[in-house]
C-alpha cells in the first residue's frame, strides 16, 4: 500500500540528526516539522527568512503574520530567529543547511531534478530550489513515484528542464526509499505491502535490486 502524505514526512524525519540545520520545501516536506523526534534538536529552515520553524500552528494559535516560504501559517520554537531573505539565502548558498528536503515532478539516475516548471502549465516557479540543490551535499526528494496517469517519475534522463544536475542521491516516494549511485536508482525500502516487482514497473530509469532490501516500518 502507497505510502500517506504524513507517512513520507515520518520516514523522512527517520534522517534528521541532533543539532541538525533543516531546510524543507514547499508541499510534504514542509509535513516533516510535525515529525521532528521528541527530545531532538533540530533547527528548521525557511527561505522567507525564520530559522527555528516549528510544527503547524492549531486553529488557536494561528499567527497570520508568521509564515513559511510556501506562505502558510507555522509556529517558532524557542531560540527562533526572524531575518530578511537575503541572510537567509547566504545560510544556504554558504553550505550552511545540513538537510535539504525538497519535492519533484522527476528525478533521473544521474541525480539530476526537475521540480520548478512544467511547460503549459501554471505552477509556482523555482523559489530557493536551485539555490537549496546547489548550496546542499544532503537532499532527500520526496514525491509520488509515477504521475496520476502512471507516468513514472524516476526516469532515465528527465525531459522537463532542471532545477539542478548529478546533485541528487537521496529519493522517497510513496512507494519506495532509493539512493542514486553510479548511474542507477538502488532500492534500500519497500513501502508496507509494496512488492519489489510493483516499484520495478514503476521506475522508469535503471533500477537495482539489491538482497537486503528492507520493508518499511511505522
Amino acid at each position: 500500500m502507497a505510502l500517506t502524505r504524513e507517512q513520507m514526512a515520518q520516514r523522512v524525519a527517520r534522517e534528521l540528526q541532533d543539532g541538525f540545520y533543516v531546510n524543507l520545501g514547499i508541499g510534504i516536506p514542509t509535513l516533516v516539522a510535525n515529525y521532528v523526534p521528541e527530545g531532538m534538536d533540530v533547527m528548521l529552515q525557511s527561505e522567507n527568512g525564520l530559522l527555528g520553524m516549528g510544527a503547524f500552528p492549531t486553529e488557536d494559535s494561528v499567527d497570520a503574520d508568521m509564515i513559511n516560504a510556501g506562505k502558510q501559517t507555522v509556529t517558532a520554537v524557542k531560540g527562533a530567529s526572524i531575518f530578511n531573505s537575503a541572510e537567509s539565502f547566504a545560510m544556504i548558498r554558504g553550505g550552511h543547511v545540513d538537510l535539504t528536503v525538497l519535492g519533484a515532478f522527476e528525478v533521473d539516475v544521474q541525480g539530476n531534478i526537475a521540480s520548478w516548471m512544467i511547460p503549459g502549465k501554471l505552477v509556482k516557479g523555482m523559489g530557493g530550489a536551485m539555490d537549496l540543490v546547489a548550496g546542499a551535499d544532503n537532499i532527500i526528494v520526496t514525491m509520488t513515484h509515477a504521475s496520476k496517469d502512471g507516468e513514472s517519475k524516476l526516469l532515465d534522463r528527465c525531459s522537463l528542464p532542471l532545477t539542478g544536475a548529478g546533485c541528487i542521491r537521496k529519493v522517497l516516494t510513496d512507494l519506495a526509499y532509493l539512493e542514486i549511485e553510479d548511474g542507477a536508482f538502488i532500492l534500500r525500502e519497500t513501502a508496507p505491502g509494496v512488492s519489489v516487482e510493483e516499484i520495478a514497473e514503476k521506475t522508469a530509469g535503471r533500477l537495482i535490486v539489491p538482497d537486503d532490501v528492507k520493508e518499511m516500518t511505522f
